[in-house]
């Protein structure tokens, strides 16, 4: 019989390898920072307006001289909370008639959403940072040239890679700011995530089947 090959650990399918200084950075040594972008009613506008934003977009499109992705990210909204502060406030509650209507309220809002999957969309733009890829000849010859260099300074080495890494945040927030500045001509507000947040994103994405947690809001940030 043939050999069961061993289930490969999940992680081993992700291509990121950690998150820091509110960066993604992924195991090609590329990195990654996510916006969380307001959203806004184009359907409700009038004909002018929608032109008009149209308009801008196309310019904010061409503007960029280098590629985004954007994704629109639908889930759960998770109001669990929001019952247990209703919770609290029944059994605080002294009035017989409002504690009363606050577990009738509660109980219907339970209900509405056990029995409704209730969906929220979140907009969010990926600004990437790639390392400049080298054909496989030329990437040999880089090493054997660097192997000239290196003879064992390992602080040097390590200095060096901090300060290359420092240089790419630098230009990555570069391009931030101009996604953030262009975005907020269309009248959108984009913030970029922090650390914990892109963990609770990556975490929704990775767990649909769970109840998610809470990404950042736009309305509460300063």
């Amino acid at each position: 019989m043939p050999e069961k090959k061993e289930a490969l650990p999940s992680q081993e399918f992700i291509g990121i390898k950690s998150i820091e200084n509110d960066t993604v950075v992924l195991k090609s040594g590329n990195l990654r920072k996510v916006l969380l972008v307001s959203g806004t009613n184009f359907a409700l506008k009038s004909e002018e307006e929608q032109g008009m934003i149209i308009h801008a977009f196309q310019g904010f499109l061409n503007s960029l001289d280098f590629s985004v992705q954007i994704l629109v990210h639908s889930r759960k909204i998770n109001i669990e909370n929001y019952l247990n502060m209703l919770g609290d406030r029944e059994v605080q509650e002294e009035n017989e008639l409002l504690k009363n209507q606050i577990k009738e309220y509660r109980e219907f809002v339970g209900s509405l959403v056990a029995n409704n999957a209730i969906m929220k969309k979140q907009f969010f733009v990926v600004v990437p940072y790639d390392l400049i890829q080298l054909p496989k000849a030329g990437a040999d010859l880089a090493e054997k040239v660097m192997g000239f260099f290196k003879s064992g300074k390992t602080q040097t080495t390590q200095q060096n890679n901090e300060e290359e890494l420092k240089e790419k945040l630098e230009q990555l927030d570069q391009r931030v700011d101009h996604i953030v500045g262009g975005l907020h001509q269309l009248g959108l507000r984009a913030i970029p995530l922090n650390n914990e947040e892109l963990l609770e994103l990556f975490y929704n994405l990775y767990n649909p089947a769970t109840i998610e947690k809470k990404v950042g809001e736009i309305s509460k940030k300063p």
